[in-house]
Formats: C-alpha cells, sequence, structure tokens
C-alpha cells in the first residue's frame, strides 16, 4: 500500500475523535526515557558500576553527545554495549527546510516504524524556541488542521519527543544556526499530535527538560509550554504534577455551536468546562493561561465573536494568542483579512484581555503543523 493510500485509509470521518492510538510496535528504550534511578539500574544489569548513569547522562544532556564513540572516559568495552542498550538511533531528519535567513528551520523525521513527525526550530533575537511533536498525526480532527486530517498513527515515546530538542540544541550549540552558538530556552508541545491523550510519554519529557542536568536539559518550567484542544480530565491531572509549565488551550470558538465543529472535543467537554479546567489550572500552577485562537476567514473571526470570548476570559490569569491560520494546500479554511483580525483585537483589548497576534514563522516552507508530512 502506498504512503497516500495508507494516509487516506486513516482519514477519521468528520467529527470522529480517536484517544487510544493504534497498537503498534515500541520504539527500543533509551536513555532519555529512563529517570536518574532507572539509568542506574539499567548499567547496573548490563555488568557496569551505576555511577555510569551519571557520566551517560551527562554526555547526553550537558554536552548534547549521542555518540558513545565520543565518549572517551568510558571503558571501549563498556562504550558498545552501553550504546546498543541506551542509545538506539529515534530520529531520522528525512528533509529539512529553513527561512528567515536560516533562523528558523522545520526538520521531518522519519521514526523507526516509518512514521513522520515534525519539529520547528525558532530563533529570535532574545530566545530560541523549539515547537515539537507528541503523536504521529493527531486523533482530535479538527477540520482546519493539516495533521488532524490525517489522524492518528501512534503515540510517540518519551525519548522521541525529547530527542527533537536534543537535536534543535546540537544544533544551536554547534553554531549552525546563525547568530552564533545559542541555547534552547523555550519548548512548546504544539507541534502533531494532542500532548494530552499521551499524557505519560508527555510528562516525562517535560521532567527531561526541565530537570537539571545530568538528569535532564535544565530548561526552565517556566519556558515550557503544553497545548490542549481541552482535555479535562487530563488538565487537571497536569495541576497536580507540580510542573509549573504554562497550559495553551487551543479554543478557536467561544460559542459550542461553532466549536463543536471546528474542534470536536468540544462534543464531549463543552467550553464551559474547558474553561473552568483552565482557570482551575491557573490557580493551582500561578501561571497565565494561553488562549490559542486561530483567524479563520468568515468563520470565527466575527466581532460578536470577540466580544463573547472577552467576556468569557475577562479578569482571568490569561493571556490571548492569535493565529493568523497558516492555510493548508486545497482546503477551503484561510486567515481572516487583516481588517477583520485588527477589529477582534480591537474588541478584545476593549474588554481589557491582553492579546497578541503570533508571529506567522514558516509559512513558506509549509510551515503548518502537518504540512510537511503530509506533502511527503
Amino acid at each position: 500500500m502506498s504512503t497516500a493510500s495508507q494516509s487516506q485509509s486513516r482519514t477519521p470521518a468528520p467529527g470522529q475523535l480517536t484517544f487510544v492510538a493504534p497498537r503498534r510496535a515500541k520504539p527500543a528504550r533509551h536513555l532519555a526515557d529512563l529517570t536518574m534511578a532507572e539509568r542506574k539500574a539499567a548499567v547496573t544489569e548490563l555488568g557496569e558500576k551505576a555511577f555510569r548513569a551519571d557520566q551517560l547522562s551527562r554526555h547526553y544532556f550537558e554536552k548534547l553527545n549521542g555518540d558513545p564513540a565520543l565518549m572517551t572516559d568510558l571503558p571501549a568495552a563498556a562504550r558498545e554495549k552501553l550504546a546498543a542498550a541506551l542509545f538506539p538511533k529515534l530520529l531520522t531528519s528525512v528533509r529539512e527546510l529553513t527561512t528567515d535567513r536560516g533562523t528558523t528551520r522545520k526538520t521531518l523525521w522519519r521514526l523507526f516504524d516509518g512514521a513522520l513527525v515534525e519539529s520547528v526550530l525558532m530563533r529570535y533575537p532574545d530566545r530560541t524556541t523549539i515547537c515539537v511533536s507528541s503523536q504521529a498525526g493527531c486523533g482530535m480532527n479538527c477540520p482546519f488542521c493539516a495533521t488532524g486530517q490525517a489522524g492518528l498513527t501512534r503515540n510517540m515515546s518519551t525519548a522521541e519527543i525529547v530527542e527533537q530538542v536534543v537535536a534543535g540544541a546540537r544544533a544551536l550549540a554547534s553554531g549552525e544556526v546563525p547568530g552564533g552558538p545559542g541555547r534552547i530556552s523555550n519548548v512548546v508541545f504544539m507541534g502533531m499530535g494532542e500532548p494530552l491523550a499521551n499524557y505519560k510519554a508527555v510528562i516525562g519529557a517535560v521532567r527531561r527538560l526541565v530537570e537539571p542536568a545530568p538528569s535532564g536539559l535544565g530548561i526552565s518550567a517556566r519556558g515550557v509550554t503544553v497545548s490542549t484542544v481541552g482535555l479535562v480530565p487530563a488538565i487537571g491531572k497536569l495541576a497536580e504534577e507540580g510542573l509549573p509549565v504554562t497550559l495553551a488551550l487551543s479554543l478557536h470558538a467561544p460559542d459550542d455551536e461553532l466549536r463543536d465543529t471546528l474542534v470536536p472535543i468540544n462534543t464531549r467537554w463543552k467550553v464551559a468546562e474547558v474553561l473552568d479546567a483552565a482557570w482551575k489550572y491557573a490557580a493551582r500552577t500561578k501561571r497565565r493561561v494561553s488562549i490559542e485562537y486561530a483567524l479563520i476567514k468568515d468563520i470565527n473571526d466575527q466581532e460578536w465573536r470577540a466580544d463573547l470570548l472577552g467576556k468569557l476570559v475577562r479578569n482571568k490569569l490569561v493571556h490571548v494568542n492569535l493565529i493568523p491560520l497558516n492555510p493548508t494546500p486545497g482546503s477551503k479554511w484561510t486567515a481572516s483579512r487583516p481588517e477583520d483580525e485588527q477589529a477582534f483585537v480591537r474588541r478584545l483589548e476593549f474588554h481589557g484581555v491582553p492579546v497578541t497576534v503570533r508571529d506567522t514563522r514558516g509559512r513558506e516552507i509549509d510551515g503548518a503543523c502537518g504540512q510537511l508530512a503530509a506533502a511527503e
């Protein structure tokens, strides 16, 4: 079966939700899947001293080195054994596109089983952000999203998620990205997939990202954003994790009638329930919730909807992030007119709601999530 026909066979019916990922072979265990205690147990089982786990972790998370052949402080005999057990190749770069004079880099990755995912590295003057995927495909079936229309192939492992960040960090540290050597300051789970539908692996990845070296990459939890279309029980669970990451709620419509169509999860948990979960998250974590709202021409960009949104979120610990829709080829959905976008912003500001319009980097490199994978 061709890739195209495989993709078509997975295409869900309109409004169909997929919460349980198809059963497929799992990727091999990797160092990044494991806590420090688990790494020590793993190297001990291989007949090595427990302190080797610390050495391996420093190479991987501090020096960004995943090639044991370069770990010269380990005995040569041990390197091969440890490499086979803890450093399997998880991601293979299939295609890389750059724009913004090289400061925006989109990578299409092939996983061990042929599944395709994407990550985007974006360097700004004051920060560097990487957008990562948490699933191959997505089961939430939002009709304006290229990934949602592809259906869900499978969940990604913790290490497959972390490896996207480590690959970006290597590119920065080596000076491959214009601007000189640098570090990743922000990670956003806004690539392919619904992060909270792959909860265990995503939480594992977040912990690897924020734990100080050698346990993890030592990125500030305040620099990590986890997005969701509104899986209410999982939002409540995330609030109890003790991880002060930013919650980004992909709302896209303030009224149930439209949101039922644009974000089918709304047929399960309505706008009021989702926002209530978001406010409880903000109260628990003291972190401002980001409301993500893709502006779609003549669909959700009316001023009355801006007023309704403003009334729903005003006086809350919140920020509205308006996203000019990055249209996918052949789709009827497209970005709002500039004058409608400006009017929407004005209405939100009238209600005293903090609002920004997202910088739409990557349009010319199939920037919308899922476009590159679909093209491949």
